[in-house]
């Protein structure tokens, strides 16, 4: 990527180099999420040029930078969006590196995984559960992270309503209904293909977002990045209930009246994610076990593959194999 807007462009590049405390990862696999639009289309407005995108990075180590320790070579590992923290402001001794104001990110303001071989903090590579192909364990490493994540941060729901049916809502869906809470999937009006997948992911209700669920919700994650859902989602949840907005990106909130919020309903934000989100959330999955539904583009093909997610054509997860 050289230019926002712009299709991406398969280049031959220089090998990158090694420094303290990197690891070199020969990728196989790495899942498209919508996170990689909003840079590509610009809606992030600050990546680094020129740009190799992605973050949900699957491979092996085959290099180790000086002053590694706590990754192996030959160690398959997963790279999620947060790359970097510096270990040193309030947020990371905190354990919030998540809000690190120097904070890097894959794919974004470091190279990330829709190349041969990349480098990586050591800090951010994860180590994956057995049993995962690296094709299915890839949209753990975003869609998956960031759904756990918003529904920890929406507490004890025992009614969720999770607006937006894509790769993050189909992964936390399973969570959800694995610890008893009943889900309520709200998708754009018309979007039946979604509401049937989500019946498909054990739902308890499917509608639209200009429907009422029929029951009144204990909490509400938004994954579409669409600001006039808030105000929509605030109304179906009860008195003291959460609203959490899970994407990076949001198109403005539209104004609303404050009795949307007033009743102690609770309104806020996800950020990216912590390390240690990825350790809890990968010992889960298995046990579970969560099952991710992909569709797989070779890398050649990452363009149809952005063009596809964009339209809302993707059931589940993309996924670019990189390494055949």
């Amino acid at each position: 990527m050289h230019r926002q807007r712009e299709p991406l462009r398969l280049e031959q590049v220089a090998e990158p180099r090694l420094s303290r405390g990197q690891v070199m990862i020969e990728v196989s696999v790495c899942g498209l999420c919508r996170t990689d639009l909003h840079v590509v289309d610009g809606e992030l407005t600050e990546p680094k040029l020129p740009l190799i995108c992605g973050h949900q990075v699957v491979g092996r180590v085959v290099a180790l930078g000086d002053g590694v320790d706590g990754v192996t070579e030959g160690a398959r590992v997963g790279v999620p969006w947060l790359g970097w923290s510096d270990g040193t402001c309030r947020y990371c001794v905190e354990g919030r590196e998540n809000l690190c104001d120097s904070a890097r990110f894959t794919g974004y303001t470091l190279d990330g995984g829709f190349a041969s071989y990349m480098v990586a903090d050591q800090r951010a590579c994860l180590a994956l559960p057995d049993g995962y192909e690296d094709l299915h364990v890839a949209p753990l490493l975003c869609a998956g992270l960031i759904g756990y994540r918003s529904l920890r941060l929406a507490g004890e729901a025992e009614r969720l309503g999770i607006f937006g049916f894509g790769a993050a809502a189909h992964i936390v869906t399973q969570v959800a209904v694995h610890l008893g809470q009943q889900v309520f999937a709200l998708t754009k009006p018309g979007d039946t293909e979604a509401q049937e997948f989500a019946r498909t992911m054990g739902v308890s209700w499917a509608g639209s977002t200009d429907e009422k669920p029929p029951e009144e919700l204990d909490a509400a994650i938004i994954f579409a990045p669409a600001g006039e859902l808030v105000p929509i989602a605030l109304r179906d949840v009860r008195k003291g209930g959460v609203v959490v907005c899970g994407g990076i990106h949001m198109t403005d909130i539209p104004s609303f009246p404050y009795s949307v919020l007033w009743g102690e309903r609770v309104l806020r934000s996800v950020a990216n994610l912590t390390h240690q989100d990825g350790i809890d959330f990968l010992k889960l999955a298995p046990q579970i076990p969560i099952h991710t539904e992909v569709e797989i583009h070779p890398l050649a093909e990452a363009n149809e593959a952005l063009s596809r997610l964009r339209a809302g054509h993707v059931r589940g997860a993309a996924v670019l194999q990189v390494s055949t």
